[in-house]
């Protein structure tokens, strides 16, 4: 595979390949925006807000089933990605990209599936990057992770400290950060214009927990222990490990910031609230939000992963002063939402 890359598709992109993708640049008054995982988490909320915006026609692939209201109001497409053909089908005719497609989860997901979750991952980079020199498209927005900066060693992390902060060690971290390669390696070769956002710690409704702790993110999780009456609160490591959370609203309204702007083309961007919360912070609004009295909470520690982030911190000024964009959701209030919308799932 490694000779297979270094050959045929190599040369092809430099030639006839490099400049197809300059001339069929898409121009025109229709913007349609295809949506790569569009069914999950964020993409759902990213399609909700491309929809509520009222400027675009929006293109969803996903091998998940699609919820009503988007098969409704978009196209929809069930396709897997990492086939190029699939790739090029979902992209003809199309804009903008906004590429969320991947394998993800919590912290047990990514020790537990590493090979698979870099296969995936680096799979669909390939097929939809491709597809988008192919189609000319106007941009392609990569939705990336935090986890680039699993090591980061500057607090708040700017997004220009991955230039100096150490790989990441997990595999899924690595996919993500090979992705935003992926983005820079397509513009200097084919001038594909880019934006890499990256979100921190996304929560809200629309993320179930999973089968077995820490296949999820840490809040459904929590969330669904705590409703179905575990006792005590069981979380990963010391508690003394932090995050910013931040509401998939939130999220989805920065991608979309990113995307519409032209200060953001061929730039990063940390998608961020800005509030920084250790874990056993978390437990106790989790704890709080759920109506339980919060002189009874008990917390059992838990031995985590060998790659457990012990500080995550960014700095959102870039967002707010290329963009104009910041977050806006209360964490209060958006955890009292996702814990009403678990609660009528978990009955």
């Amino acid at each position: 595979m490694a000779g297979e890359g270094r050959g045929e598709m190599a040369g092809e992109g430099r030639g006839e390949m490099a400049g197809e993708g300059r001339r069929k640049r898409s121009e025109g008054p229709v913007s349609r925006v295809l949506v790569t995982g569009g069914a999950g988490m964020i993409g759902s909320a990213v399609v909700r807000a491309l929809l509520a915006d009222g400027s675009y026609e929006v293109r969803v692939v996903d091998e998940r089933q699609a919820p009503g209201w988007m098969r409704d109001r978009c196209e929809v497409q069930h396709g897997d990605l990492r086939d190029l053909a699939q790739a090029r089908k979902a992209s003809i005719g199309c804009t903008d990209i906004i590429h969320l497609a991947a394998i993800v989860g919590g912290i047990g997901n990514f020790h537990r599936l590493p090979h698979t979750l870099t296969e995936v991952n680096n799979a669909l980079c390939n097929a939809v990057m491709r597809a988008a020199i192919e189609q000319g498209v106007r941009r392609l927005t990569y939705v990336s992770s935090s986890m680039v900066f699993e090591r980061a060693t500057e607090f708040p992390t700017t997004e220009e400290h991955i230039e100096h902060c150490p790989p990441p060690r997990s595999a899924y971290g690595f996919s993500k950060l090979t992705g935003e390669v992926y983005c820079r390696a397509a513009n200097e070769e084919h001038g594909l214009p880019f934006t890499i956002c990256r979100p921190f710690n996304a929560y809200g409704p629309g993320e179930m927990p999973g089968p077995e702790r820490g296949i999820a993110h840490a809040v459904p999780d929590m969330i669904a222990k705590v409703l179905t009456g575990e006792r005590p609160l069981q979380i990963f490591g010391s508690g003394t490990q932090t995050r910013t959370l931040t509401h998939v609203r939130d999220i989805a309204d920065g991608i979309l910031a990113a995307m519409r702007s032209e200060n953001a083309v061929n730039e990063a961007f940390n998608i961020s609230a800005s509030r920084e919360l250790t874990v056993e912070e978390i437990a106790e609004i989790v704890w709080r939000t759920c109506g339980e009295d919060p002189s009874e909470l008990e917390i059992e520690h838990l031995e985590s992963f060998p790659v457990d982030v012990q500080r995550r911190w960014p700095s959102v000024e870039k967002a707010k002063r290329l963009l104009g964009w910041e977050a806006k959701i209360d964490l209060e209030q958006g955890m009292a939402d996702t814990v009403q919308w678990l609660r009528e799932r978990l009955r």
